[in-house]
Order: C-alpha cells, then sequence, then structure tokens
C-alpha cells in the first residue's frame, strides 16, 4: 500500500511491470489470474467512457488503453485492473467502454454490424457479442449495449445509436418492434409505439 496526497492508502500497482507485459498490445488473459485482492484505488471510469484517477482525467491515451486491457468485472458484479500478482477494485459509473464507430456490411440476415470503442477494439455484433437495448434509468431513453469480452460491455453512444435505428426493420418476433441483423442474429432494438 501506498499513501496519497490526501493520506488514504492506496494499493501499489506496478505500472512498469504492466507496460512490460503487455508491449505486444495483446490482451493479457485475466480471466484466468487470481492474484490476492489488494483493495480498492480512486480510479473511475466515467459514463462518458473518461478514466479519473484521484479525481483527475488521465489524458494520455495510451494509459487508458492499457489499463483497459486489464479491467476485469467478476461474478460479484464489480470492476477490477488485475495483473498476475495483484487485483484492484475500481468504479465503473455505467460501461467501462463506449461503441463510438459502426462499420455495416452486407444486407438482411447476412448483415455484420461492427464497433469499434474508445479504445479501439473491435467487435462484432453476433452471438458471441451480443446487442442489448435498455431503457435508461436516468434519462429514461433507449440505452443499447454490445458484449466486447469476459463480462466487459460498451455502451453504444448516441449517433451510432441513431444509425442502427436507421438500419432497423421490423422484428419478426414483436408487430411493434424493430432491430437489426447482425452475424446472423437479429437484436431487438425496441418499440415503435411510445
Amino acid at each position: 500500500m501506498t499513501s496519497t496526497a490526501s493520506g488514504l492508502p492506496q494499493p501499489a500497482f506496478d505500472l512498469g511491470r504492466l507496460f512490460a507485459e503487455l508491449k505486444d498490445r495483446r490482451l493479457p488473459p485475466v480471466e484466468k489470474w487470481e492474484p490476492p485482492f489488494c483493495g480498492d484505488i480512486d480510479m473511475r471510469i466515467a459514463r462518458d467512457g473518461s478514466w479519473f484517477y484521484l479525481g483527475t482525467p488521465i489524458g494520455r491515451r495510451e494509459m487508458v488503453r492499457l489499463f483497459s486491457t486489464v479491467l476485469r468485472r467478476d461474478a460479484d458484479g464489480r470492476y477490477y485492473l488485475v495483473t498476475p500478482v495483484e487485483k484492484c477494485g475500481i468504479t465503473v459509473d455505467d460501461a467501462p467502454f463506449v461503441a463510438v464507430e459502426l462499420l455495416v456490411e452486407g444486407q438482411g440476415p447476412e448483415q455484420r454490424l461492427s464497433f469499434r470503442t474508445n479504445v479501439d477494439d473491435v467487435v462484432s455484433a453476433g452471438p458471441d457479442h451480443p446487442l442489448r437495448v435498455e431503457v435508461d434509468p436516468v434519462t429514461g431513453a433507449p440505452a443499447p449495449y454490445v458484449h466486447v469480452r469476459g463480462r466487459l460491455e460498451a455502451r453504444v453512444n448516441r449517433p451510432v445509436f441513431y444509425e442502427l435505428v436507421g438500419l432497423a426493420e421490423p422484428d419478426p418476433g414483436h408487430p411493434d418492434g424493430i432491430g437489426v441483423w447482425s452475424g446472423g442474429t437479429f437484436f431487438p432494438l425496441g418499440s415503435t409505439v411510445a
């Protein structure tokens, strides 16, 4: 443990070792690592995908990308930064990532929708990466998410969601619903009835 300017203890997190382990940019096998829990650190991912440490934005994109590769959400619903030797809890306001770009290939059931996140992960919606829509508890608006990896999701930002709605077609299972195809799977987006 180390102390911060506020005098509160903070678990040590060895950035040098982390950079060395991740220099080839492959995603580390965080799901397989079971290090001891070292406590919570004052790190937060805001709803818009911004990362903060001790209340200060982390401005270096490379640092955010690095942290994102060792992020894991466990069965307890909490988020952790994990290395082979330590596990530290962090706060996530909504989803840890934001889908900021959409690539559309094909049409109908053969269509493939690929999403790029704010940390440059790319996933194609389908059986392994489902797309889901909830009602946002704050605004009452649709809140779409796409699965990225493990138990991690990306919230689809508003412009990308509008693109999805522009691609929508009638939901074959619900007469008032609409949705999109991707990877041979139909994903409902919601109802056309308000």
